[in-house]
């Protein structure tokens, strides 16, 4: 009688393996990044007198991002930047075997993907951070106008609305890789953003997380928000010059 293949076995048991790889504040990130990016988008289509629900929308996310940097330092394995991030020559291998259909597993950002990751908090924070030194040339001024000249604050008014569309061009490259990535490499990193697992396969950077450290997440982003605050409320008052 022949005896089954304990190592055919194994393997099987690893490629089934499910570990967890994103912590919860990375995920609360992801998804409250992306409604709080439509909220912004819908409240300045709705015109003036949404403007400072519009700013609302704009300190979140600079907290949100800021807090997503640090954490990108500080945070957990699979977060931290420099357990993703790749040299430009690593980088372009990655793409070019992954046009060939050869290329490896990752269990975190491909490197390819953290290319997009650095390339979105970048421009998202730019431009969340040039929102505050703007004007609309009606009434509305962003609470950092008084530190800039009326030309500079028109300056930064128009990148801030040029931004968006580099930044939706930019989201929609995301969601095409990820759309890519769910139905042809049968990779569902949609679940494993809300759900923090995703499925061993042959992938070689296998490192399961063991706790979210919510704690130290929820300090760092209260002491974002409180910085910001105090930014804020210390500027000068923002009002429009009589010759403007």
């Amino acid at each position: 009688m022949t005896q089954p293949n304990q190592n055919s076995s194994d393997e099987n048991s690893v490629a089934k393996k499910t570990v967890k790889i994103w912590d919860l504040p990375v995920r609360v990130f992801h998804w409250s990044l992306v409604i709080l990016f439509i909220a912004a988008y819908v409240t300045n289509y709705l015109g003036p007198s949404y403007f400072n629900y519009h700013l609302w929308c704009g300190y979140a996310v600079i907290v949100l991002v800021s807090f997503r940097i640090i954490w990108g330092v500080i945070g957990t394995y699979h977060a931290r930047f420099v357990n993703f991030l790749r040299d430009p020559f690593s980088t372009a291998r990655y793409a070019f075997n992954f046009l060939r259909k050869k290329d490896e597993h990752h269990l975190g950002h491909n490197p390819l993907g953290a290319v997009m990751v650095i390339i979105l908090l970048a421009a998202i924070l730019v431009q969340a951070i040039t929102g505050l030194f703007t004007n609309d040339e009606i009434f509305n001024l962003g609470p950092l106008y008084a530190y800039v000249s009326d030309e500079l604050s028109l300056e930064l008014t128009s990148l801030h609305r040029q931004l968006f569309y580099w930044i939706l061009g930019a989201i929609g490259l995301h969601i095409a890789a990820v759309l890519f990535h769910v139905f042809f490499k049968r990779d569902n990193i949609i679940k494993a953003m809300f759900t923090g697992t995703k499925d061993v396969h042959d992938a070689k950077d296998v490192r399961p997380i063991k706790s979210s450290r919510i704690w130290l997440a929820i300090i760092i982003v209260v002491i974002l928000a409180l910085i910001l605050a105090w930014i804020i409320s210390t500027a000068p008052e923002a009002v429009v010059d009589p010759g403007y």
